[in-house]
């Protein structure tokens, strides 16, 4: 039975403000953590042992999904942190040094495991994998996906020769030096005698430093490259990109929650709105709670979160509304995501509230 580790330890620091009060993992699209998306595939395949390695706000993964079984599974948690100055801070070990400290922890990887960032949303035929995996009698494998030659330079790039098997590993190449256009995913598949070559309470990385020793040590270690959908949220414009795509309908088996009142226009339970006085054009979903005044007009794709308002006039186009945000009144957002206490466009400028010679009105819409 093939086990499971998604790492979850990041501060997720290029997508700030989004994770200034979150870890990444728990970035909501359609309003679930991405982290869901990703246990609920892997119960599809089959995989039902997942262990999430944490560290920077780790109580909210850990009280959102607990022991994993109203998803069917069985989930545990390692969080990675010292004690500083009598205080415990986070500390991510990298991708390969959590994976060594759950081993010599309890032993938890004895079976093939599934390594994944929990920070993307995949479509991954799970099953597949497993079996090319087994049928190369890898050791390690690493699932690829070509990508442009002049985006190389933003993915670690996999260079293996014609059977798969890898030769060498290059961390985001200039385009005139990449050897490759497989870009590594972030996806792994390990047997336990990987994890002997992980040194013992130290940082170390997976693309970085494990990879190099299976080549240099001529372990069969395989590129897999399969088509499938890789969504991958590292960055600010990203979450927006994704987001429009999602709403847009572009991404198989993500469903608008809610009831649609409309074509195109999904609600929560409890909303108020001036059916009659407002113009909107989906696809919107428009969360429980909220309230869309008089005189609004909503452009899609669009989500409204939970608890938010739309006073008379606004508009919005394009854009997120996180929980409990306000628009004031006569006042446009436009291809932005939107909190209380910020507000980011897409191409990641960030405004916050209270912030001198700025244009934008809105608030919380809890007082």
């Amino acid at each position: 039975m093939t086990k499971a580790l998604i790492l979850a330890a990041g501060q997720g620091t290029r997508i700030r403000p989004l994770t200034k009060g979150m870890p990444k993992p728990m970035i909501p699209i359609l309003g679930k953590p991405v982290l869901e998306y990703l246990i609920e595939h892997l119960a599809r395949h089959g995989v039902k042992q997942i262990m999430i390695n944490v560290a920077y706000h780790h109580w909210k993964i850990e009280n959102y999904f607990g022991d994993g079984h109203r998803w069917g599974v069985e989930i545990g948690y390692s969080y990675e942190g010292v004690r500083e100055h009598g205080e415990i801070v986070p500390r991510p070990l990298g991708s390969a040094g959590g994976m060594r400290r759950i081993q010599d922890f309890s032993g938890f990887f004895d079976e093939t495991t599934l390594v994944i960032c929990g920070d993307a949303i995949i479509d991954l035929d799970i099953t597949a994998a497993l079996a090319e995996h087994h049928a190369k009698k890898a050791v390690a494998s690493v699932i690829t996906l070509e990508v442009p030659k002049d985006q190389v330079k933003n993915y670690g790039v996999v260079v293996a020769n014609a059977d798969g098997l890898v030769q060498s590993f290059q961390e985001k190449p200039k385009p005139e030096e990449a050897l490759s256009n497989l870009a590594s995913t972030g996806i792994y598949l390990f047997e336990p005698a990987v994890l002997e070559l992980i040194p013992q309470g130290k940082e170390f990385d997976i693309g970085s430093e494990l990879f190099p020793l299976l080549v240099d040590r001529k372990m069969p270690f395989y590129a897999q490259s399969r088509p499938f959908h890789w969504i991958d949220i590292g960055k600010v414009t990203d979450y927006w990109s994704v987001l429009q795509r999602v709403l847009a309908g572009e991404i198989a088996d993500m469903r608008m929650p809610g009831k649609e009142v409309r074509p195109g226009v999904w609600v929560g339970l409890n909303t108020s709105v001036d059916w009659d006085q407002v113009q909107i054009n989906g696809p919107v979903y428009i969360g429980s709670g909220s309230q869309i005044e008089a005189g609004s007009v909503i452009e899609g794709p669009a989500w409204l979160g939970n608890g938010c308002c739309m006073r008379s006039g606004s508009k919005l186009v394009r854009s997120v509304l996180f929980d409990y945000t306000r628009m004031d009144t006569n006042s446009t957002l436009w291809e932005v995501i939107a909190s209380p206490q910020y507000v980011v466009d897409r191409h990641g400028r960030t405004t916050y509230q209270g912030e001198e010679g700025t244009t934008l009105r809105w608030g919380d819409a809890r007082a």
